[in-house]
């Protein structure tokens, strides 16, 4: 995703979301459109491309969703640093920092949002964007780096979500644990872990 502006809208009727995904396709000249379902048995629709058509396909998916919408946002223009974290696979390495702060929300819309706004306010970096599977349709956003600015990211997150009432709890973390850090790069999903962690034996 290389577009300037994207909009996700996230469903709590799966079937409302393909009608709707459907709907803002159709009503505006998108360049891409990624839309299925995550758990608890919700349904997401990202559209990207340029700010009007996406701000147009908004409009559309917010009317056709009406009460089944749970959340959505629009971000004119996304940080690269988002849609990296997003898309890409982590590795221990990428949560080196004197501090890592985390921010927990309970949509995906919001904390792809929490994300873009820790990023942008401070010098940090965004190893992960953690997204709805295996998370009971929470998401969360990590950001490591210099405890000052950490502190920032994470303040300008808290910021950007307290009116919208999405975010759960945010923390902030000096010198995680080196084990702790591997764990943050690997599947949190609790019993996954241990069962990976007994095959290794």
């Amino acid at each position: 995703m290389s577009d300037p502006s994207i909009a996700i809208v996230e469903f709590d009727s799966i079937a409302v979301g393909i009608f709707t995904g459907d709907a803002m396709v159709k009503s505006s000249p998108v360049t891409s459109i990624y839309a299925g379902t995550v758990h608890p048995g919700r349904y997401l629709v990202l559209v990207t491309g340029d700010t009007a058509s996406v701000e147009i396909a908004l409009e559309i998916g917010r009317d056709a969703g009406a009460d089944s919408v749970i959340d959505s946002i629009f971000l004119p223009a996304v940080h690269d640093d988002v849609v990296a974290a997003i898309v890409s696979s982590v590795e221990a390495a990428d949560f080196d920092g004197d501090a890592t702060g985390i921010v927990e929300t309970n949509t995906v819309a919001s904390v792809v949002e929490a994300a873009d706004a820790g990023v942008k306010a401070a010098a940090v970096s965004l190893p992960a964007v953690r997204l709805a599977d295996g998370l009971g349709g929470k998401g969360y956003a990590v950001f490591t780096g210099p405890i000052a600015e950490v502190e920032e990211a994470v303040g300008a997150a808290v910021e950007r979500l307290e009116p919208t009432g999405h975010l759960i709890r945010h923390v902030i973390i000096a010198q995680i644990h080196d084990e702790m850090r591997q764990n943050l790069a690997e599947d949190l999903r609790f019993n996954q872990r241990l069962a990976r962690h007994r095959g290794d034996r």
